[in-house]
């Protein structure tokens, strides 16, 4: 219970943070805090020469420094900037003993999971036209019951895949 109210630790903190961000985003910039979009922005580079004449890369998603973009690049350094201050940062390959007693110590099982797990929730994400991360976050904050009913679905099958998958750990 001590590390909940460590400043440099606890949710409670992280949470009034955020919850600053999303406000001051949306009030001053008229922005939802968002940033999935930036991989779709940042693909038309790749996307234009390779297809040229795409409709998807030439009127549907604009390429370029988008809100999106600043704000993935806003999320990055502000993780690097946070793990260094707290003396946290390092490279790992594999993460604790709870990783390793569910899936093994296997690098690329562990790559090639975390690989496949984003590439769902991208894939969901666009399916469902939108950030999932920003509908929880930002569509909270203005109380949109989408936001609800997406975080009670998360979670309810969240919860029984976590436990279906440490389940060997025993925990």
């Amino acid at each position: 219970m001590r590390r909940a109210f460590d400043p440099l630790r606890s949710p409670y903190v992280a949470g009034i943070g955020l919850g600053i961000v999303v406000t001051v985003s949306m009030a001053i910039f008229g922005h939802r805090l968002s940033g999935a979009g930036a991989y779709q922005h940042l693909s038309g580079y790749v996307g234009r020469p390779v297809a040229p004449r795409s409709m998807y890369w030439n009127h549907i998603v604009p390429t370029g420094a988008t809100w999106d973009v600043f704000v993935l690049l806003g999320a990055l350094f502000g993780a690097f900037t946070a793990a260094k201050l707290s003396g946290e940062f390092a490279f790992r390959t594999i993460p604790e003993s709870q990783w390793i007693s569910a899936f093994g110590g296997s690098v690329a099982r562990r790559w090639l999971l975390a690989w496949v797990g984003s590439l769902l929730t991208e894939i969901g994400g666009g399916l469902a036209g939108g950030c999932t991360a920003s509908l929880a976050v930002s569509g909270g904050a203005v109380f949109s019951p989408a936001a609800f009913l997406f975080m009670a679905a998360m979670f309810a099958g969240g919860i029984p895949t976590a436990l279906l998958v440490h389940r060997k750990a025993g925990s």
